[in-house]
């Protein structure tokens, strides 16, 4: 049995970057990532707050590995704010592996955080730039709204989860990540080593289950 967890106004889900690339099919699929769709919908429903995140590349961003000659997808170099992982061309803006799923149902979020579209800078948080010092603001936009515990799924678990986590805690949110609403690219261990930094830094991992509904239907 999960955690158990009871959703009030000062809840917010986020659910990340469940589009079209990221799922079977697209340019960066995550294994499986279309199998978070039906539980993301179930688990919108028993929150009153969502916020839903959204890569938006220009053409010819740093982190695409068709940016730098003679570079691969999956290679890993050396930018101006650190170590980047190279990507294929994914989430373009404008085009249809940009969207969001069709499938994805939560009419009731109440905003689309887009992110990655500074050109020479990635973006796995929705937070911070990986820069780690350019703000989405996102963080304003939640206490303002006065939000206190932040819940987090969709997509990959190991890097757009992990950092919009660390960086949730980092701005002294309450976090959960739900875990089997995820699912990860595991590259170099990376699965292992988001688990292992979760428990290190107060990031609780829970299933699905331990969400309940608590609010009343508007």
């Amino acid at each position: 049995m999960s955690d158990i967890f009871t959703i009030g106004e000062h809840d917010v889900f986020i659910v990340v970057d469940i589009q079209n690339d990221f799922c079977p099919g697209g340019t960066l699929a995550v294994p499986h990532g279309d199998e978070v769709v039906p539980l993301v919908n179930a688990l919108a429903r028993r929150f009153p707050h969502v916020v839903l995140t959204q890569d938006w590349h220009p053409r010819g961003h740093l982190s695409f590995a068709s940016s730098h000659t003679g570079s691969k997808p999956y290679q890993t170099i050396d930018v101006a704010y650190g170590r980047q992982v190279l990507w294929p061309d994914h989430c373009v803006q404008g085009t249809q592996g940009a969207a969001f799923r069709d499938d994805l149902d939560i009419p009731h979020a109440e905003l689309v955080l887009r992110k990655g579209y500074h050109r020479a800078i990635d973006s796995y948080s929705a937070f911070y730039e990986n820069d780690r010092r350019t703000r989405t603001g996102l963080s304003g936009y939640l206490r303002e709204r006065g939000f206190r515990r932040v819940f987090l799924a969709g997509l990959a678990f190991d890097f757009c989860v992990r950092y919009s986590a660390e960086d949730a805690r980092r701005e002294g949110f309450d976090v959960v990540v739900i875990e089997d609403a995820c699912r990860g690219i595991d590259i170099d261990g990376s699965m292992a080593t988001t688990r292992t930094l979760f428990g290190t830094t107060g990031i609780r991992c829970i299933a699905s289950d331990g969400i309940v509904r608590a609010f009343a239907p508007a």
